[in-house]
């Protein structure tokens, strides 16, 4: 609130400025977003979670995994509609993002299982599992972990390890090293209690998608982000990439700054059978860059989908299995 002239004028606050700012600053499709529920995952805990039908009741099923400091629709809310068409689309919200469930720590590995429980609980049956980023990670894990409910892989914006470089394993370090001390806040009521309020953006009505997707990206703390990416620094799948058993496309985002298209495209060569679908696009280009992502992503999915019935599947030991 200032004076001006005589009268007190009232100031938008820092966050509507901020909104404002990207309005104009960037693109966000406007689409259909879709209506979720809240689904109680056994012994685990409640996430939020979309379940948009395909063309038929048969239709093949593909879950979708969200990047870092997202939300399962704020990653994915202009691929699901184009997915829907041929695709039953499924999305949660992993731990500690959106709507997701508050546990004491942040696991990729509890993440993982996550997805399976979902996929238990709506009764589904070989599923594809796509993830974008942190995504791509969790569905890496979730084939290693519980290969018998996968059917086919899509990787978008992905990496076998964050820790490639010397800049990589710096920033990594410090990251793990400042989220280690503040791990026992996930246990106190303030965290929990703040946690869950910035979550409750989410009931705001999706009339105005920049309004919706502010409030999506608003929902996840930047504690929570932290400590994700914290875990991810941990990742390394290299050493078990090649036993990948089901089809998989990796969709590379050459204009990417965040995970080096090099590696991503050295990812797919480690695991037999997979296709390169590449997009000259940025790390954002799920939402900032859709125009170019969905369609890579729709040949990924289909070229996985067609694939399914003739790839032969080797199913490794169960001791090959473990973490």
């Amino acid at each position: 609130m200032v004076e001006s002239e005589g009268h007190q004028v009232q100031l938008p606050s820092p966050l509507t400025m901020l909104k404002d700012q990207l309005v104009h600053q960037i693109y966000v499709p406007h689409v259909r977003i879709p209506e979720g529920r809240m689904v109680e995952l056994p012994g685990r805990g409640s996430t939020y979670v979309t379940d948009t039908p395909g063309p038929s009741i048969d239709s093949p099923t593909i879950v979708l995994l969200h990047a870092v400091g997202c939300t399962g629709l704020l990653t994915w809310f202009p691929a699901i509609e184009p997915l829907s068409r041929r695709f039953r689309v499924v999305t949660l919200d992993q731990r500690w993002h959106g709507r997701g469930i508050q546990s004491d720590e942040f696991s990729l590995y509890d993440c993982a299982d996550d997805v399976a429980a979902l996929v238990q609980v709506l009764g589904l049956h070989q599923v594809m599992v796509a993830g974008y980023s942190m995504g791509s990670i969790i569905a890496q894990r979730v084939w290693r972990q519980h290969p018998e409910i996968v059917s086919g892989l899509v990787l978008c914006a992905t990496t076998d390890r964050f820790r490639s470089s010397i800049a990589e394993r710096g920033f990594h370090a410090g990251v793990e090293a400042a989220m280690f001390g503040t791990r026992g806040l996930s246990r106190s009521r303030i965290a929990r209690l703040g946690a869950r309020t910035a979550a409750k953006a989410l009931d705001l009505g999706t009339d105005d998608v920049y309004d919706w997707a502010f409030a999506e990206f608003r929902s996840t703390s930047p504690w929570a982000v932290g400590q994700a990416v914290a875990a991810l620094g941990r990742h390394h799948s290299r050493p078990w990439l090649p036993r990948i058993d089901v089809p998989t496309a990796v969709v590379v985002t050459l204009q990417d700054h965040v995970l080096p298209p090099d590696n991503q495209i050295a990812l797919a060569r480690r695991i037999p059978g997979a296709t390169i679908h590449d997009v000259k696009a940025g790390h954002a280009a799920c939402v900032l860059q859709s125009e170019r992502f969905v369609p890579a992503l729709l040949e990924a999915v289909t070229t996985v989908n067609a694939r399914r019935r003739d790839f032969s599947r080797r199913k490794p030991p169960s001791s090959s299995l473990l973490a």
